[in-house]
């Protein structure tokens, strides 16, 4: 490996644009080298994870989907062996006994007791389906600690990390405190060893202090912004550091309380709660810690118990909104790599995750293809009036719906406040195949509606899925200054957009068809899709191009404004620039990436681009 990096190194080290064919090969080349350094024996963490994970309580602020986001780009990069991968079992009762009180487990059933716990309210009849994800959860850690007792270094819980929860009491989403359980089940089958707990969520590990405050074998150490109650224990370490912290004092904070705490206390077994809520980006934190200092903070923590050959049990705790996936995806590239590796866009591990959620799936589908088959599948309603049964000529409504829930899609929605989605086929429109999903079994609140039709029209020669209507949409949002209302707009969007898109492009592979086909109607959602897609004629990229380059100094909500309302000119007449919801393309074929993406097309593009001569009105028309 070192041989072959150091005859690579300037290619791999030095990238070329994006998007161009170097990079994509230099790409392949990078994941082909970490998957041969599998092969030739360097040893993955175990990862624990299971799908139920998806159930995540609904109206909170999680991201049902924050371990397959993971898996998915540990997989799209050749980082995880299949064999690594292991599912957890729901934690026994009697290991639950082991740190809660029974009263507090018997209380825990109780709707207003959970509301309590989880800051939200809870819907009757859900109760059951939280507990059931905790305690699975609590399972979870029980078996990365098992995995690490067995002789692995390092195990990680994607899930996990529920520090608030004491022995007869929670808080703060946490019901039962999984770290606890998994010590004390150690404990009850002999284990003596001295056991650390690095709890490095924003908020503090208060439960998990308390549980063994009297215990001198277990020695807690937290860093958070403020306590959560008392501090005092045996073994033990609470740092406040207060509101607005950014990179440099954490980082110090963390090095000098490890070095405190190491110099006094030797662990044989560490957990690591390496929470993302500290970034500045979560929508629940206070800090301003960057993406560089959460990862630094995990290398230090990391590299110091492996210099001391302490094995390591990590679980996720906090972290919100749909980017907190993105730091321990960047810790655990580095533990594998030991590089740095920025985790892709969400519209590219989107992709992944669907493909790998299709492949996982894809031959019980198969068998559940013929549900629902009817009569009139077989014969049609008349011999002339054939009826319309399959989505896309392929796809029964049942099949469908299984899509939707396998990809997550469905599950999105209930996190974000809606329990019971309907999803409703219009087969028979002239333009295509309509999906509707709505937030309630009466249909009156449309999320999502997707009209669809196979076309051989957009560019001939070829057969692609159009899109010839897409709306996503949240009636229960509120724009705000951060989401302001864009131009076409009658609700804030759903957060979506890259997750149907990226399930509509394994809809194309799976129907073998060229690629995807769309018109933006307003110039932000060309720039959204502009990563991945391109637009079918040069002299279109030509224009978005030169217009992206003018409107650089303003943001995507601001810029679309200024196009929709004719700020952009033409500096020759004065004519605004109108945009004309020109096609694009998902190309998905080889043949027709050629087309779209060739020396042919990016020079007809240069010169377009070079005859463009734009500016901005101060005024509007």
């Amino acid at each position: 490996m070192r041989l072959l990096h150091f005859l690579l190194g300037p290619a791999l080290n030095h990238p070329p644009a994006a998007g161009s064919r170097f990079f994509r090969t230099r790409q392949r080349l990078k994941r082909a080298l970490r998957a041969l350094a599998l092969a030739l024996g360097r040893r993955p963490p175990f990862v624990v994870f299971d799908p139920s994970y998806r159930e995540q309580l609904r109206g909170a602020p999680l991201d049902p989907l924050r371990g397959e986001k993971i898996l998915a780009f540990l997989s799209m990069e050749h980082l995880l062996a299949g064999e690594q991968l292991t599912r957890p079992l729901p934690a026994a009762m009697k290991n639950l006994l082991l740190a809660h009180d029974p009263a507090y487990l018997e209380s825990i059933q109780q709707n207003e007791v959970l509301t309590q716990i989880l800051g939200t309210p809870v819907a009757p009849g859900q109760e059951e389906a939280i507990l059931q994800l905790q305690r699975l959860m609590v399972g979870g850690t029980i078996q990365a600690t098992r995995l690490v007792m067995a002789g692995a270094p390092f195990a990680v819980h994607l899930g996990g990390g529920f520090h608030h929860a004491g022995r007869n009491r929670g808080a703060g989403f946490c019901v039962l405190n999984d770290v606890a359980v998994a010590i004390l089940r150690l404990r009850q089958r002999g284990f003596t060893g001295n056991v650390l707990v690095v709890d490095l969520d924003l908020h503090d590990g208060n439960g998990t202090r308390e549980i063994f405050a009297h215990d001198p074998t277990v020695f807690t150490l937290s860093i958070h912004n403020r306590h959560w109650g008392e501090t005092e224990a045996q073994a033990s370490l609470s740092v406040a550091l207060g509101d607005g912290v950014s990179d440099e004092a954490y980082l110090q904070a963390v090095e000098d309380a490890l070095n405190k705490v190491l110099s006094t206390f030797s662990p044989s077994l560490a957990f690591f709660l390496a929470g993302a809520d500290v970034a500045a980006d979560d929508p629940l934190g206070n800090w301003n810690v960057s993406p560089q200092g959460v990862l630094q903070r995990d290398r230090l923590v990391l590299s110091r118990l492996r210099e001391l050959g302490v094995p390591v049990v990590m679980v996720l705790a906090g972290g919100y909104g749909d980017r907190a996936w993105r730091y321990p995806a960047r810790t655990l590239a580095w533990y594998l790599t030991g590089e740095p590796l920025e985790p892709p866009s969400d519209e590219v591990v989107a992709l992944a995750r669907m493909r790998q959620m299709a492949h996982i799936f894809g031959e019980a589908a198969e068998d559940e293809a013929d549900w629902g088959l009817t009569e009139e599948d077989l014969f049609g309603a008349l011999p002339s009036l054939p009826v319309q049964t399959r989505f896309l000529g392929s796809f029964s409504p049942v099949r469908v719906e299984l899509m939707l829930e396998r990809m997550g899609l469905l599950q999105q929605i209930r996190a974000k406040g809606f329990p019971c989605p309907t999803v409703t086929l219009e087969l028979d429109h002239p333009l295509g195949h309509t999906l509707r999903i709505f937030g309630d079994p009466q249909k009156s609140e449309l999320l999502l509606e997707l009209r669809l039709a196979r076309s051989s029209r957009v560019l001939p020669g070829f057969e692609v899925l159009s899109v010839e209507w897409l709306l996503l949409q949240n009636p229960r949002a509120q724009f705000t200054p951060e989401r302001p209302r864009l131009p076409g707009q009658q609700h804030p969007g759903l957060g979506l957009l890259a997750d149907v898109f990226a399930w509509l492009v394994v809809l194309c592979e799976e129907l073998a068809l060229d690629g995807l086909a769309f018109r933006p109607s307003h110039y932000h959602l060309a720039a959204l899709a502009r990563r991945h897609a391109t637009f079918l004629y040069p002299e279109h990229a030509a224009l978005f191009s030169a217009v992206s380059e003018l409107l650089a100094p303003f943001s995507l909500p601001e810029a679309s404004h200024l196009v929709h309302e004719g700020h952009v000119v033409h500096r020759e007449t004065g004519q605004p620039v109108v945009w004309e919801a020109f096609p694009m393309v998902v190309p998905v074929s080889q043949r027709l990436r050629e087309q779209v993406e060739g020396e042919s097309y990016q020079r007809q593009a240069q010169a377009a681009k070079a005859a463009l001569r734009l500016a901005l009105r101060s005024e509007p028309r």
